[in-house]
């Protein structure tokens, strides 16, 4: 039976050192702040922003959210960008992804300063990502390179195939394993919705990441024995036997895979908690580089 990776464990060890970063900053006069923007009425969404600003809390991070609804327009999206860009107290700017119908999301993004891009979406960010120089990572890619870390699996040499190829995860997720450092230099496969014949190449990988948004896309077939799963996926699915009328489950189809594998991460508990907890890391770096 596969070892689980445990992100709510790491997650936690990791939030230890975070607020001992933020008590040296408020030491110096400086509480890191990050500046939320919520627009629309995606009940998922208002649910992420609240599990955020707890673990903000929790860490001593200040934090302010502009709430907006579905109508909201551009200009006022781009307004109160503007107006977090230009204040002091905030250091890290989070816009809630989707934004509602209709809206330029990356005309959003990018209005961001890049030095409060703390969701590493910026086109700045981004192409310094990709040739390798210091910028701010998308929170789930880092968080999944931090779980490998600290967990032992270290992706160097290794081959990583990545299922999904979105740019909050999968695209920037095998930039990033691509890297030459110590915590990558992995040789990278993609695969996506028009990849032909998935499973004999998922059957290849050393360290497989599932994050194409399918629940249970991944079988145990899928997989070679000793191989290491991340699991990104959140899908909610109808089950009648539960009392909400649903259940959460990954990309994964855990009772299978982890017969087979090495180590699995779970869901709920494993990759989500390490995201939240890199908009921290990232929110006490841009203080504590904005306040140099």
């Amino acid at each position: 039976m596969a070892k689980i990776i445990n992100g709510t464990e790491i997650s936690n060890e990791i939030r230890k050192e975070i607020a001992q970063r933020v008590s040296v900053l408020k030491s110096k006069g400086i509480t890191p702040g990050l500046g939320v923007i919520l627009a629309g009425s995606n009940p998922a969404s208002h649910s992420y922003v609240g599990m955020k600003e707890k673990a903000c809390a929790a860490v001593g991070i200040y934090t302010v959210t502009k709430l907006y609804s579905d109508s909201v327009t551009l200009n006022e999206l781009i307004e109160q960008v503007d107006s977090y860009n230009n204040d002091p107290a905030i250091h890290g700017i989070l816009i809630q992804h989707p934004l509602p119908n209709g809206i330029d999301e990356l005309c959003v993004f990018s209005r961001i300063d890049p030095r409060k891009d703390v969701d590493g979406f910026h086109p700045i960010n981004a192409g310094k990502l990709l040739i390798g120089e210091e910028s701010f990572i998308p929170c789930t890619p880092l968080g999944i390179l931090e779980m490998l870390h600290r967990s032992g699996y270290s992706p160097e040499g290794k081959h990583v195939v990545v299922v999904g190829r979105s740019m909050i995860v999968g695209k920037p997720l095998a930039v990033l394993l691509m890297q030459k450092n110590k915590r990558a230099n992995a040789t990278v496969t993609v695969c996506h919705s028009r990849t032909v014949n998935i499973p004999a190449i998922t059957k290849t990988a050393d360290i497989l990441i599932a994050a194409i948004g399918v629940p249970e896309f991944v079988t145990g077939e899928m997989v070679r024995e000793g191989a290491v799963v991340i699991d990104v996926g959140v899908n909610r699915v109808e089950d009648a036997s539960t009392e909400k009328g649903y259940r959460i489950v990954g990309d994964v189809k855990r009772n299978e895979v982890e017969k087979i594998a090495e180590a699995i991460s779970p869901v709920p508990g494993g990759v989500g908690p390490m995201t939240i907890t890199m908009l921290l890391h990232n929110t006490t770096t841009a203080a504590e580089k904005l306040s140099q």
